[in-house]
């Protein structure tokens, strides 16, 4: 399997978990998640306090590449997996 299909197979499972993740822990699988599917950051922060902690945990992540990314959110998300699945 490619670590495409991989990623995609494991973010589907992630939207599917019965119980929702940290505030933490949401925001690391989201930012590994925007970080691999679209790279650095390419919009200004926004203003809302939400939108804002998602902008900078996504800017967090600026330099890593969308593979190593990739990666890093299915070793996450396989560690999370039987705490929220």
């Amino acid at each position: 399997m490619s670590l495409d299909e991989q990623f995609k197979q494991v973010a589907d499972k992630v939207r599917n978990w019965k119980t929702k993740p940290s505030d933490d822990e949401n925001l690391a699988l989201y930012s590994l998640y925007k970080q691999a599917t679209i790279g650095d950051v390419n919009i200004a922060q926004p203003s809302g306090l939400v939108e804002s902690a998602k902008w900078k945990a996504w800017n967090s992540r600026k330099g890593i590449s969308q593979d190593d990314a990739k990666k890093q959110y299915i070793e996450n998300a396989e560690k999370l997996h039987s705490k929220y699945a």
